[in-house]
């Protein structure tokens, strides 16, 4: 059995957001694509909680959809457990796919205002034919039971709960396939501070009791470093680098990695010098050339505004940047 549980290669999704046929005739105006991801490698080790980081805009959420069948790809593979993942593929992808699981962010979104909490988080055990009859009642209130809420809670409605306690209803519904890998789309983002403790906590839990492979989505750096064991760090759709998380806080080695980390609170109070975060993502219809970070970048080079860097490996990892490669030579 190979330790990669997942594995994503040249992962690539464009969207076309061109106008109607006849406004473009007559205003004589091309197709325009917008390229949301390009290129992406990445590997999740089974049992880990790999994260992805970044400003809004960079590609996070578009990843997470590609990888559970929500959105497909443009190019590139997914490959899950050693088997490529295809969704037209029919019962082969089906009984594939009730391995893996998605926590959306919105709780108060994800579920079906319409439908009581048990026939919510019975779904996935009906759809996959997992259990039947009584058996069904009984693991759903057990899940409930789980994840901090009462077995009695089956009989309600999605309103009647918080925050907090909704998406803990979506972790008891994510559970309920019997998953081995779970896909947490920012996750604690809607709920309060205090709540996103707990819900941060129940989920290292749960993945210590069952042996569970998250894929972490967050720009919440400080949530990053309580959950993962490893890092790769977006920008307008390119991964610009991967580390381990202890490592990746204390020696970043690509300059919009060490932006992000600065833009974080110092409550130590060590008094280092630390550099804002300036500018913005520019706009992905129409991209920079060369690295896409060069605008902002405050080591910028000519061969940043002519050629895409490609992956190095570093000290903690690998990281796509001219400027280590550029030591790279002088060393």
């Amino acid at each position: 059995m190979s330790d990669v549980l997942l594995s994503v290669e040249g992962l690539t999704r464009r969207f076309d957001v061109s106008k109607p046929w006849l406004n473009r005739v007559i205003e004589r105006e091309d197709r325009q694509f917008l390229t949301a991801n390009a290129d992406v490698n990445f590997e999740i080790r089974r049992g880990e909680t790999f994260a992805l980081v970044g400003e809004s805009g960079s590609g996070k959420s578009t990843i997470a959809k590609m990888i559970v069948g929500l959105l497909e790809p443009s190019a590139g593979t997914i490959r899950f457990d050693g088997e490529e993942m295809d969704f037209a593929s029919g019962a082969k992808m089906r009984a594939l796919r009730r391995r893996f699981q998605m926590i959306f962010q919105d709780p108060f979104a994800s579920l079906n205002p319409r439908w009581r909490v048990g026939d919510i988080i019975s779904e996935p055990i009906h759809t996959f034919g997992l259990l039947r009859g009584a058996a069904v009642s009984n693991e759903v209130g057990r899940l409930l039971e789980l994840v901090g809420l009462s077995a009695k809670d089956a009989a309600k409605f999605p309103h009647e709960f918080s925050g907090g306690q909704r998406q803990r209803i979506a972790i008891a519904r994510a559970l309920s396939s019997k998953p081995e890998f779970i896909v947490c789309d920012e996750p604690t983002s809607a709920l309060d501070v205090s709540v996103q403790a707990q819900i941060l906590n129940l989920m290292r839990d749960l993945q210590d009791e069952f042996g569970l492979t998250y894929l972490l989505i967050s720009h919440d750096l400080s949530v990053v470093r309580h959950m993962a064991n490893r890092i790769g760090v977006l920008y307008l759709g390119r991964l610009v680098e991967i580390a381990d998380a202890k490592r990746l806080f204390l020696e970043p080695q690509h300059p919009y990695t060490r932006m992000l980390l600065d833009a974080v609170p110092d409550l130590a109070l060590s008094g280092r010098r630390r550099t804002p975060v300036t500018g913005e993502i520019p706009n992905p219809i129409n991209p920079p050339s060369g690295c896409a970070f060069h605008p902002r970048c405050p080591h910028v080079m000519p061969v940043c505004r002519s050629e895409v860097p490609q992956a190095l490996p570093t000290a903690t990892g690998a990281a796509a940047c001219h400027l280590l490669a550029s030591e790279v030579v002088r060393s």
